[in-house]
């Protein structure tokens, strides 16, 4: 039985292209805002290089000035539906997603808010880090919604379990869980949370699922050229920026453009918060990614 959600209207969409890296800086965090309607979406503080806590504090502050409606690319949870428990075998380990972020965050003593020690140490055996763990396919599992995003073509490839390389997610979305503990219940965090009718709230974006409905092949973008003909695509002004962009940046900037096409669409935008998969089970254990339908 699907979950119903009432889909508030936001003033602005916000992607946040996140990092799990050691440290206290990291210039793999980009953030950009799309406002209502169809301007082009803009960095914010384009050429600053973000800590994770400053993210929390500039969202917290963001969520309190207007309706916002944040988007992260990392997964809220790992998958357990699939096994019945997040780490297998670990008894005190909890079974629901908020829970769960209580625990990361009481287990991982990383600084600014880093998970790397949860994976590297505390419960190591889940984790893959390489061939000297054995096979790789014995660690990587999915949950609902990536299964969903992949019958659909989605190409959703990186477990949570998979900690190695530079398209591993584990890191990112370990640390991650740390920022949903420490947001509290100030901002609502869809669909662990069912979605407020007012004000603002926290969605898993993935950046794929935009690329594609902008009519790309779903690669990185590296130049203001491809980026401006995906945010056409996506209904948007073009950002027509004088330098090339990294590739954190049009993540950031496309996703943005893509959760408000999305939102705003009469028919999709309520199919997006309300999607025929989404059981609550799923929505309290494993979580959703907002755009897979």
């Amino acid at each position: 039985m699907s979950v119903r959600f009432g889909a508030p209207r936001f003033d602005t969409f916000v992607a946040i292209d996140w990092s799990g890296a050691k440290g206290k800086k990291h210039k793999g965090i980009a953030i950009a805002e799309a406002r209502r309607g169809t301007g082009a979406p803009r960095l914010v503080r384009p050429g600053h290089m973000w800590s994770r806590t400053e993210v929390l504090d500039w969202l917290l502050e963001q969520a309190a000035a207007e309706p916002t409606l944040f988007g992260f690319d990392f997964s809220f949870a790992p998958p357990l539906i699939e096994r019945g428990a997040y780490l297998p075998g670990e008894p005190d380990v909890p079974t629901d997603a908020r829970s769960l972020w209580a625990y990361v965050d009481a287990h991982a003593a990383d600084e600014d808010l880093g998970a790397a020690s949860f994976l590297e140490t505390v419960h190591r055996r889940h984790f893959y880090f390489g061939s000297a763990d054995g096979v790789k396919a014995d660690f990587v599992h999915f949950r609902q919604c990536d299964a969903a995003l992949n019958a659909q073509g989605g190409r959703k490839t990186a477990s949570a379990y998979d900690a190695i390389g530079a398209a591993q997610v584990a890191k990112a979305s370990f640390a991650g869980m740390r920022l949903l503990h420490h947001l509290g219940r100030t901002v609502a965090v869809w669909p662990i949370d069912l979605l407020p009718r007012e004000g603002s709230a926290v969605v898993e974006i993935y950046t794929r699922i935009y690329l594609r409905r902008a009519g790309m092949d779903g690669r990185k973008l590296r130049t203001s050229v491809d980026l401006d003909r995906a945010l056409v695509g996506l209904g948007s002004d073009p950002a027509r920026l004088d330098y090339d962009p990294n590739d954190h940046q049009t993540d950031a900037l496309v996703t943005a453009a893509g959760m408000r096409a999305l939102a705003e669409d009469p028919v999709l935008g309520p199919a997006a918060f309300a999607p025929a998969a989404l059981t609550r089970q799923i929505a309290r254990t494993e979580g959703w990614t907002f755009g897979v339908l």
